[in-house]
């Protein structure tokens, strides 16, 4: 069993590297290095091993036996579930939340509509997307079925990173403020099928896009694991 200091530092890595692969901030394809992650988190090398196969185990991390360890591609194939998954429970969610809605949850989403907005003209990214999850949470609040976000956070990671990188697109941001503006309008209405019409074209407005996003970063996409003689 693991020292709980290490398991500790173990979990801290694991978050922190999974964020950074999400983001881009670790390109796909970049080398991993336990000695170089070790002297950055400033822990010994077996933590970082620990994170590094958590991170193998889910995709983030593609370990090539005598080679290395690398970011992995983004898999289109978990995108294209991750896409099912999403418009399969949000379509119904935004629906529920039109017909529960009250007036204290419109003050609400209105607001975390324009907090939105503010970000979008600040221009940081980081903060659109944050505040991009806190939008299609408060639906699933409203709708009464919080866990429905959570479930799927847990699928959404490689649609989170296409995702992060459509956001490098200065336009993109507005587009998804706009798409966002729509839903939220046609719940504080009432308007349950305009609510599910709005979300399901928001939702594949990214799923569209990835053909451009793949040809504007070819080297991020990839259907198989990555292969080691390309690396």
């Amino acid at each position: 069993m693991a020292h709980p200091a290490t398991r500790h530092s173990t979990d801290q890595i694991y978050s922190v590297l999974r964020s950074d692969v999400i983001s881009g901030a670790l390109k796909p394809r970049e080398a991993m290095s336990e000695a170089r992650m070790a002297l950055r988190f400033g822990v010994s090398r077996t933590p970082v091993r620990e994170a590094f196969k958590r991170l193998v185990d889910e995709g983030f991390l593609v370990a090539v036996p005598q080679v290395g360890t690398f970011v992995a591609p983004i898999d289109l194939a978990a995108v294209r579930d991750s896409q099912f998954i999403r418009e399969t429970l949000e379509c119904r969610t935004v629906v529920l939340a039109a017909q529960r809605i009250g007036d204290a949850d419109c003050r609400r989403l209105a607001a975390q509509v324009e907090e939105q907005a503010e970000a979008v003209r600040r221009g940081e990214l980081s903060e659109i997307f944050r505040l991009d999850e806190v939008f299609h949470a408060e639906i699933s609040r409203i709708a009464g079925h919080r866990a429905v976000w959570s479930m799927i956070e847990g699928v959404k990671a490689q649609m989170d990173r296409v995702r992060c990188l459509s956001l490098e697109t200065p336009s993109w941001s507005e587009v998804i403020l706009n798409e966002h503006r729509i839903i939220a309008a046609c719940v504080m209405k009432h308007d349950a099928k305009g609510a599910e019409a709005a979300m399901r074209a928001h939702l594949r407005t990214v799923f569209a896009t990835i053909d451009t996003i793949a040809k504007d970063h070819a080297d991020a996409f990839d259907d198989s694991r990555l292969n080691p003689e390309t690396t």
